[in-house]
């Protein structure tokens, strides 16, 4: 018999490992995934979140659990902190460790659709990571067979990005970066083969989840950041197609354009098709819940505007996520 134990299972201390079975007798429980402090604070701050008085938080393998209930509901909540390593971590750890039965993202985005404004609530039916590329060699093109293509390594059923066509020159015959082929994720899920990759660009959320946000629609949300600063119109919760992250913050113009035309991306950011990934992993229900904070780029050349409605855009994100957690039949 072969015995297999975890670095993670060694690296725990035993009265760690005793106090979560502790708190996983009292579960399941909803996990809360948010990127950061100024994003998960004004829930945990908040009437809505009732701190459980026996142990308000776990600390483990550098992640802080907060637990404790949201309308009713069991929840462990933690801070990932930016990028993709660190939302997959986290999310990962959250679900080895604890009894989860579903996963709700969310936070603040990018926007890259013309037809909503900054404040809006998107809630995307797919994610993918857009960051994960097969460079090109120069002088290649898209008739080219790519490196590895033929081991099954990588493809070109996605799609790339030719950085010729955003030359300011248009007069060029070509770029020397020439093209970057999107590339879907290799993933081994719990249900599978070990050691037997799958691959996934676009993960779907969990159906039942994106059938119970059609309620979401028509919340109301905050419009004024203060009494000199409001948007345009009030605020609404929308149920789009797609949403992507990468390790990259994007404020550019034509790559916002760039992604919108190619892949109907709504939300842009830096954390959720990690969540994603591990959850379709686990096999794990999962939405993600994304506020429009700026116009990654397609707003005003002078600064992005994520400096003035990002607190507006976290606030609407909790008021959307509170209302979906009462929503839930657990």
């Amino acid at each position: 018999m072969i015995i297999c134990i975890t670095p993670l299972e060694a690296a725990i201390p035993s009265s760690i490992k005793k106090t979560i079975e502790d708190v996983n007798k009292e579960g399941p429980y909803l996990g809360i995934v948010v990127p950061n402090a100024f994003e998960m604070n004004p829930l945990l701050n908040s009437s809505n979140f009732v701190v459980n008085s026996k142990l308000p938080y776990l600390d483990v393998q550098g992640k802080r659990f907060h637990l404790g209930t949201v309308k009713n509901k069991k929840v462990i909540m933690v801070m990932t902190g930016l990028s993709m390593l660190n939302s997959g971590l986290s999310t990962q750890l959250l679900l080895t460790l604890f009894e989860i039965k579903g996963i709700v993202h969310f936070g603040i985005a990018g926007n890259a659709n013309s037809n909503l404004q900054i404040g809006d609530v998107t809630i995307p039916q797919y994610w993918a990571h857009t960051g994960l590329w097969n460079w090109q060699r120069y002088g290649d093109d898209a008739q080219d067979e790519l490196a590895f293509e033929a081991f099954g390594d990588y493809t070109r059923q996605y799609g790339y990005l030719n950085f010729s066509d955003y030359d300011v020159d248009q007069k060029s015959s070509g770029s020397y970066l020439n093209s970057v082929w999107y590339q879907p994720e290799e993933v081994f899920p719990i249900t599978g083969t070990p050691e037997v990759r799958q691959h996934a660009f676009w993960v779907q959320v969990d159906q039942n989840y994106y059938n119970l946000s059609q309620k979401l629609e028509g919340t109301n949300l905050t419009r004024c950041v203060n009494a000199t600063t409001c948007l345009p119109r009030s605020p609404v919760v929308a149920r789009v197609d797609k949403g992507c992250s990468a390790n990259t913050f994007v404020d550019n113009a034509a790559y916002r354009q760039f992604l919108q035309s190619k892949f109907n991306i709504t939300p842009i950011d830096m954390e959720t098709a990690a969540v994603a990934l591990i959850s379709l992993q686990f096999d794990t229900p999962f939405i993600a819940i994304r506020s429009l904070s700026d116009l990654a780029g397609g707003g005003s050349a002078q600064s992005n505007e994520a400096s003035i409605f990002s607190s507006l855009a976290a606030e609407n994100a909790v008021t959307v996520v509170v209302k979906f957690i009462s929503l839930l039949n657990y």
